[in-house]
């Protein structure tokens, strides 16, 4: 590998050089029978980097007892939201393996198994927390220990030298694509090359706004998924530290505990969660007051709520919103304090993109302009893995923009059948369709799946049978449970809560091939959507 290309473990050793008494991880420690906040434990930099490399010599001895050559692709099935998750990651590729990794919102071993054996991966680890049936899996498991507690770990590593002796287009991570395709996600193959360039735009996303003090935000989301991965690149690199939360929906209490014992300075949410804090800051001056003095409020993922957007700008907290993907990671970013709702976002310095008006004009029309679809190039160096791209070479997004000026742009939606959940995962909502069509086509006369921003999707269902109403419901869940049963946590149906019934002819279809209009059925049902969500 070239002397220039960085990864996650060049830039936590330059850190834990440059910082080593530097709080990286703040942890919560929890009173066991209160469960409240004792107090927030510090890892350091330091203690950081030489808690991979005890994870690491742990793994380079059980894999190499196993006979596991380096380099070879090693599931690890992680919940991905605490500090020994993410230890596991970090020394799995220290020890100079390849990690597939799983977050638990894929809950299906058959899926897992199916996953496993399309990356020839050779043994699987396992949260121990979470211990599904195992006895069918085809390769050796491990759980995920707290090695930590195992006591000192003495077997060698190779060099870091030895472990840079690869090609920037050999593999380091595996990922997963947030939804489901023929009822299995797809494999997201990360090389060298990609993650250095992760890494170089993470620095940007992720740049310290004050020089005097270290940045200090939170866990977004499980280091299973892009999202939280990319941002703790930026993190390690500039020396930040990341607060580990109770959860990823924390309260506004908890927030506040954050900002006073923890320094935090810049929230970094999905629109879902961050939403929770604007709602209740209207009924609480304090904590208005500290969102107002954040030196950031960063979301992704989704767009908010107008009402909620508009607090933010009229109250002038420093809002920044980015567009990003599994795939890419972080590809647009907003001005911070845009100063109006709805602010255009403009390409990360080095990136090659293109905006390609969208062919089939008849189905996307907007009175405001011309719609295109936002395209990595194939020599952009964050374009994807060529198994992802199209027959041009590019990679197709879906994501549809309008050009507000030169360079800047402001999301318009998709031209799929994809949408987005409450944690930016994506469900293929067309798939779901399909199935009820095939299942339930005598119960059924027409159907859609919804459920944009929301935690997991709904089925409207027209009917043209007699049958009772919450019969009707148990019997679509029943046909249609196997399906659901290999997807993603977030892309299921499987409550009667999550379908409604309509009459006849009152999805509202477009006039011209009579397709229901999705983004339309969220609008006319939003109150029944928020009913059904709050519940």
């Amino acid at each position: 590998m070239k002397a220039s290309l960085r990864t996650h473990l060049t830039i936590l050793a330059e850190s834990a050089s440059i910082y080593p008494s530097r709080s990286a991880i703040r942890q919560p420690v929890v009173d066991d029978s209160t469960k409240q906040i004792l107090h927030w434990r510090s890892i350091t930099y330091s203690e950081l980097h030489s808690d991979v490399e005890s994870f690491a010599r742990y793994w380079a001895r059980t894999l190499a007892a196993q006979g596991l050559p380096r380099r070879s692709v090693v599931g690890l099935w992680l919940g991905g939201l605490t500090y020994v998750d993410l230890l596991h990651i970090y020394g799995m590729t220290r020890a100079g393996y390849v990690p597939q990794l799983f977050s638990l919102k894929l809950s299906n071993p058959d899926v897992i198994y199916e996953l496993l054996h399309k990356a020839n991966a050779k043994t699987l680890i396992y949260d121990a927390s979470y211990t599904p049936d195992l006895s069918s899996c085809p390769i050796p498991v491990h759980s995920a220990i707290d090695v930590r507690a195992a006591g000192p770990q003495t077997a060698p590593l190779p060099s870091m030298s030895d472990i840079s002796k690869v090609k920037g287009s050999d593999i380091v991570f595996i990922y997963h694509t947030s939804g489901s395709t023929s009822g299995c996600p797809k494999l997201i193959p990360c090389s060298y090359s990609w993650l250095h360039t992760m890494i170089t735009k993470a620095g940007q996303v992720s740049k310290p706004i004050k020089l005097t003090k270290q940045d200090v935000t939170v866990y977004m989301g499980s280091v299973c998924h892009i999202g939280q991965t990319f941002m703790f690149l930026g993190s390690l690199q500039h020396g930040s530290c990341t607060v580990q939360p109770t959860r990823i929906d924390f309260s506004s209490d908890e927030l506040l505990d954050i900002i006073a014992r923890c320094g935090l300075n810049r929230l970094n949410q999905f629109p879902s969660f961050l939403g929770i804090h604007m709602r209740n800051s209207r009924q609480d001056s304090k904590l208005l007051a500290q969102l107002c003095a954040l030196d950031e409020i960063f979301y992704s993922g989704q767009p908010l709520p107008r009402e909620d957007e508009e607090w933010m700008y009229k109250n002038n907290m420093n809002v920044t919103n980015t567009f990003a993907n599994t795939e890419c990671g972080v590809m647009l970013v907003s001005k911070r304090g845009g100063g109006r709702p709805d602010p255009p976002v403009h390409p990360l310095e080095g990136a090659k993109y293109g905006f390609f008006p969208v062919s089939d004009s008849s189905n996307f029309q907007n009175v405001n302009g011309q719609l295109l679809e936002l395209v990595i190039l194939a020599d952009s160096p964050d374009c994807p893995d060529r198994s992802l791209r199209a027959p041009d070479g590019h990679y197709h997004t879906g994501d549809l923009f309008l050009e507000v000026a030169s360079g800047a742009y402001v999301s318009r939606g998709r031209n799929d059948d994809w949408i987005k959940s409450s944690t930016a995962l994506r469900c293929d909502t067309r798939a779901i369709e399909d199935n009820v069509r095939a299942t339930c086509g005598d119960l059924i006369t027409q159907c859609v799946v919804v459920g944009n921003g929301r935690p997991s999707p709904a089925l409207f269902v027209e009917t043209s049978s007699s049958m009772p109403e919450d019969r009707l419901k148990r019997e679509i869940i029943r046909r249609t449970r196997h399906f659901h049963a290999r997807r993603y946590l977030h892309e299921r149906i499987t409550s009667t809560k999550m379908v409604v019934i309509v009459p006849r002819n009152a999805l509202p279809c477009t006039a011209t091939k009579g397709n229901v209009r999705r983004r339309a059925v969220e609008e006319m049902f939003k109150a029944e959507l928020d009913q059904i969500f709050s519940s």
